[in-house]
This record gives C-alpha cells, structure tokens and sequence, in this order.
C-alpha cells in the first residue's frame, strides 16, 4: 500500500512539473533547468519504486514503521568542517548528482555554516550515499576523494553540487583544472577506483541509519562513541535545521 502511494505520489509530481511549466518555475523560484532535474529525478524514482513489489509475499511478515530516533557508531575523521567539540554533530549523506542535494547546498548549508558551524556549535560532516539510478554519482564521489589528496576536497565538493547536472568525466577533469589541480594525478586516482570500499562503507553506515535517499541527515550529540540523535531527510529549508538545532542545543547532554 505505501509504495502503491509513493508511485502515485511520484507520477503526479512528476505530471505537476511537466504541465505546469513556466507556471511552477515562477512560483517555486527555480530555474527551467533546475525544474528539469527534478523532474528526471521524480522519473527515476518511479522507475526504482515500480520494480519494488507492493506488497510482501504472503506469509511474509509486515515491516515494521522506522522510528526517526538513530543511535550509530560515529567514527571521528572524515569529511568535516566545525569544531571537534562542538555540541551536536550533522552527519550528511549526499549524492553529487541528486538535485535536492543541490538545493540544500544552495539554499540552507551557508546559513548553517555562519551561523552554527563557524560559532563552535556544530560540527557538519559529509557521507558518500551515492544512488545506483546517478550514472555519475559515485565517480563524482570518487572525484572528492581524489581532489582531498591536493587539498581540494571542499573546493571541487562545492563546485560538483553546483553542477549536479553537469557530472560527466570531461566536466569533473574540467572542474580539476579550473581548481588548479595536478590532473594527470586527479585522473590517475580516479581510473584507480581506490575508494571503492570508503565509499560503500560510508552507503552502509547511512543504510544502517536508515538512509534511503539523498539527502539524509542525522543530527545529535557524540556520546561514548555513538552519535545519539534524529534522522532528518530531504533538502528542509534552514528554518527547520534551526528549529531542530535549537531544540537539541536546549537539551542538556549526559555526563
């Protein structure tokens, strides 16, 4: 019945983005190519939920609603920009190709990062969860990882989420030498797929979260080496990451 609802859900948004046209770009603020990729993303996500069965097979056990609490095994290191001992902790999983990703980045990540991150009270860290539907999600994953090695990570991270829509292998080598990057040994680190298992590593951290799609976040304090918190999913806008900042912020943490 739920995923019966998801298709639907995602067919008609899809149809709502099709048919409305330069109607929903005025109204929703974006731009036609913007408009575009969601409507491509709305497409593919029909595409995975049609190959899913509606129902589980009979004598199969129902599953179970999953609770947004998330308690994980945090591991320090990373990807990570804030204080080591800031308060609370949002851990983002992020697919460079996915256009909500991309708005997240544009519209909600600076205020957190002048406001909350830069102020010593939250530490923002980023996961690979690239979508096996993103022809270009885990090279660009691999591209970041690449790009840490000169340096660059934060720099090419910012400019592939930009440009979610422009992830091709001349784009990101591109993106490298703008960046002013070594790239015979961008492109040396990238044809070796050495982060293959950082990378899954991180899809399975965020599996085991709860992490579905892109993106997600979890969000809470670091306690005995677990991230004790809440899952958050979807490009919210800031208010809402302030809202639940605060309210965590106005919890005091265990001893």
């Amino acid at each position: 019945m739920k995923n019966g609802f998801l298709r639907y859900l995602a067919a008609f948004a899809a149809a709502t983005i099709l048919l409305g046209g330069a109607t929903l770009v005025r109204a929703q603020g974006i731009t036609s190519e913007q408009a575009q990729q969601i409507l491509d993303e709305l497409k593919a996500i029909r595409k995975t939920l049609e190959q899913r069965p509606i129902a589980p097979a009979p004598g199969q056990p129902q599953a179970q609603p999953q609770s947004d609490k998330v308690s994980m095994a945090f591991t320090p290191g990373g990807f990570s920009v804030g204080k080591d001992d800031a308060p609370l902790v949002l851990v983002e999983y992020t697919d460079y190709q996915c256009p909500f990703c991309q708005r997240f980045h544009t519209d909600a990540y600076a205020q957190l990062k002048t406001n909350y991150i830069d102020t010593g009270k939250l530490r923002f860290v980023s996961r690979d969860f690239p979508l096996d539907f993103h022809e270009n999600a885990r090279r660009s994953a691999v591209a970041a990882r690449c790009a840490a090695e000169q340096g660059k990570y934060w720099e090419l991270r910012h400019v592939m989420i930009v440009n979610a829509s422009q992830l091709q292998p001349d784009k990101i080598v591109g993106y490298a030498q703008n960046a002013s990057m070594d790239v015979d040994k961008f492109k040396t680190c990238i044809a070796s797929d050495k982060y293959r298992a950082a990378i899954d590593k991180d899809v399975a951290e965020g599996t085991a979260a709860g992490v579905s799609g892109t993106p997600s976040f979890v969000l809470g304090r670091v306690e005995n080496g677990k991230l004790e918190g809440v899952r958050l999913v979807g490009a919210m806008p800031y208010l809402q990451f302030e809202a639940k900042i605060k309210e965590m912020l106005a919890q005091p943490g265990k001893k």
